[in-house]
């Protein structure tokens, strides 16, 4: 997500990193960790951490407007981790970088020291909610740096309520973040928020390349950053979703943005 933070970086789980390498299987996909989120309750903490909070954090740099809880997410029941926004309690101590209490609640969670990506292939099949003032994300930061955004960000999928059509690609690195991060968009003929996608980003050596429903709509080598500036995405990546709420580039919900509103996350899978 674009965003201006600091992000400590702790070891990664090496044993369910995916690598390039397609050994003897004559280079079809080798499906090496996946979460399909059966059942119903919270999710796997072998595979994911749930993050809170708001002020703490800075707003999460973006002026967001939503306080992360546990009860945001869960397993729905019907193979789904469904991540609600939804309006917060006036009465509740839900702090924001604002000095006010958060105006909604939302959910955030991701795979840091338990699960990574290093080459290979990462694919998401989500629904994401309407509304103006909605911002659904599915991304990877990098380990092995002390600050963002020295380890390197992947935005496999940004989608902002008031472009109803309109994918995001992005990475952010050392001297190319914030405005300044290199994106690649697309179009799709629908509204996104009509039925499931299919989102992946396929990682190797020199390459990151952006897909949506089987379709490759942007392409990243290090020949294309700013001349001078560092590529750092030879490293593996940990997985995060979340649904924020508000702030300059998805602008603030309306009268007419409907909560609560639902992420949907049929699975995520790695192949290497």
């Amino acid at each position: 997500m674009v965003m201006k933070r600091l992000l400590l970086a702790v070891g990664l789980l090496a044993g369910l990193n995916a690598c390039a390498d397609t050994g003897d299987d004559g280079g079809r996909p080798e499906l090496v960790w996946a979460d399909e989120f059966d059942g119903s309750g919270p999710v796997d903490a072998k595979s994911w951490n749930v993050v809170t909070g708001n002020k703490e954090f800075d707003g999460w740099g973006n002026e967001e407007l939503q306080y992360y809880t546990a009860d945001s997410l869960a397993r729905d029941g019907k193979g789904n981790l469904a991540i609600t926004a939804a309006k917060a309690d006036p009465a509740a101590d839900l702090p924001c970088w604002n000095g006010k209490n958060c105006e909604y609640t939302s959910g955030r969670i991701t795979s840091e020291g338990k699960v990574s990506l290093q080459n290979g292939r990462v694919e998401v099949r989500m629904k994401v909610p309407a509304g103006v003032g909605l911002w659904p994300a599915f991304w990877m930061l990098g380990s092995g740096a002390d600050e963002w955004p020295n380890g390197g960000e992947i935005d496999v999928m940004e989608w902002v309520g008031n472009e109803t059509r309109t994918i995001y690609g992005t990475v952010h690195g050392p001297g190319y973040f914030d405005d300044a991060g290199i994106q690649g968009e697309i179009e799709l003929p629908a509204e996104l928020s009509d039925d499931f996608h299919v989102f992946a980003v396929q990682k190797s050596p020199e390459r990151i390349a952006w897909e949506v429903d089987g379709r490759t709509f942007f392409e990243m080598t290090p020949d294309k950053l700013p001349k001078g500036k560092q590529w750092v995405f030879e490293r593996p990546f940990y997985l995060l979703f979340n649904l924020a709420v508000g702030g300059p580039w998805p602008g603030n919900p309306t009268d007419e943005t409907e909560f609560p509103a639902t992420l949907l996350v049929d699975y995520v899978r790695i192949y290497r």
